[in-house]
C-alpha cells in the first residue's frame, strides 16, 4: 500500500526552480517520433511543493541525468497543480512527474480531480519507498500495537490522531488501522506532517502514522514514542522496531512510495530510456545514503511492475475508502 523529511542537509539545494548546468558525457541517444535525437533540450521534472518527498527525489535523480543525457534538468515546484501541468504537456519525453501516492489516490477522493493516473500517465518507475511508523504521546499508556488496540476499544471516540493531507499516507493509515482493528479513533487534521507530529508530541494529539523519516528524529530523542513500523517486513530504517503486522494486526501494511511518469502516449523508447537513466542515478552509493538519511529506500521498479503496483493500489485503497467514508471536499 502506499499510502512518504525531517533534517535537510548540507546537499538540499534552494527553494524554487533549481537549474542545473549540463556536464560529463552525454549517454547514448535515443530517436524520437519525429526523428530528433533524444534528448536535444531541456527537460523539465514537474513536482510538488518544495522540501517534500517529492521534491528531495527530483533534487537527487536531477543531476545524475543532466550528467548521464547531457542536457539541463530543471525541477519545477508546482505544488498540487503538478500532475495536471504533466497531464497536458505534450509526450515527447521533455516534460516528467515526481509524485506520491496522491496521484492515484485523490481521484478516488474526489469526483473533480482533474487527471486519471492511469489513463493521463505513462509510469516511469517507482524509485522510492518509505515506511510509515505508529508513534504515540509518550504519556499514553501503552507500549506496544495490541495494548494501543486494547486501550482504543476501551475508550471508544477518545482516543485522536493526527494527519495531514486527506487522503495521504499517514491518513489512510490510521483509517486501514481503525478498519482492521475495529477501533473507534477520532481524526484530527493538520497542514502537513510536520504540524501533525508537533501536535502529537504536544499532547494536542495521541498518536499519528508519519513516514520514518519525519518521525524517527522525535522516537530518538523522546519526544514520541514508536510502537511498530507499517512496513509487511521489518525495516533497516528502524532496526528493531516490530512491524504492527506481527504486533496484533496481521496483513497490515502502508508505505509512502515516490515514483516517476511521463505524460501518456510517451513512446515506449523513451520511456524505457528514462527508466534505464534513472534507475542508473538510484543505484549509485551517495543516492541511496541520501535517501536512507531522509527516510527513504530506493526501489527502481521497472514500469510494468509499477504500473501493476498503481492499479492494484486503487483497487485496494479504493475499497478501503469507501468502506471507511473518507471522502475530500
Amino acid at each position: 500500500m502506499i499510502i512518504l523529511l525531517p533534517r535537510f542537509a548540507a546537499w538540499m539545494f534552494p527553494i524554487g526552480m533549481l537549474v542545473l548546468g549540463a556536464s560529463g558525457v552525454a549517454g547514448q541517444t535515443t530517436s524520437t517520433g519525429s526523428g530528433q535525437a533524444y534528448p536535444n533540450k531541456v527537460i523539465r521534472i514537474v513536482t510538488s511543493a518544495p522540501g517534500g518527498g517529492s521534491d528531495i527525489l527530483s533534487r537527487l535523480i536531477a543531476p545524475g541525468l543532466t550528467e548521464s543525457l547531457g542536457q539541463q534538468v530543471i525541477v519545477d515546484n508546482r505544488g498540487s497543480i503538478a500532475p495536471e501541468i504533466v497531464a497536458k504537456a505534450p509526450p515527447d519525453g521533455y516534460t516528467l512527474l515526481v509524485s506520491g501516492s496522491p496521484l492515484w489516490v485523490l481521484p478516488l477522493l474526489r469526483a473533480n480531480t482533474p487527471w486519471d493516473a492511469v489513463k493521463d500517465f505513462a509510469p516511469i518507475t517507482l524509485a522510492v519507498s518509505s515506511p510509515s511508523i505508529l508513534v504515540v504521546h509518550p504519556s499514553l499508556p501503552v507500549k506496544s500495537v495490541k495494548e494501543l488496540i486494547a486501550l482504543a476499544k476501551a475508550r471508544p471516540g477518545e482516543l485522536n490522531y493526527a494527519s495531514g493531507t486527506p487522503g495521504a499516507t499517514p491518513h489512510l493509515a490510521a483509517e486501514l488501522f481503525k478498519v482492521m482493528a475495529g477501533v473507534n479513533m477520532v481524526r484530527v487534521g493538520y497542514k502537513g506532517t510536520g504540524p501533525g507530529i508537533l501536535g502529537v508530541m504536544s499532547g494536542q494529539v495521541e498518536l499519528m502514522f508519519p513516514n520514518a523519516g519525519s518521525a524517527m528524529p522525535h522516537v530518538k530523542s523522546g519526544r514520541l514514542r514508536a510502537l511498530a513500523v507499517c512496513n509487511a517486513q521489518p525495516s533497516a530504517l528502524v532496526p528493531g522496531l516490530p512491524t504492527v503486522a506481527a504486533s496484533g494486526l496481521p496483513g497490515y501494511e502502508t508505505v509512502s512510495p515516490q515514483a516517476v511518469l511521463a505524460p501518456a502516449r510517451t513512446p515506449v523508447t523513451l520511456v524505457n530510456r528514462l527508466h534505464q537513466e534513472i534507475v542508473r542515478v538510484l543505484n549509485k552509493s551517495d543516492v541511496k545514503e541520501r535517501l536512507f538519511n531522509s527516510g527513504g529506500e530506493a526501489v527502481g521498479s521497472t514500469p510494468e511492475e509499477f504500473s501493476a503496483k498503481m492499479k492494484s493500489d486503487i483497487g485496494r485503497i479504493g475499497k478501503l475508502i469507501k468502506d471507511a467514508g473518507i471522502h475530500v471536499e
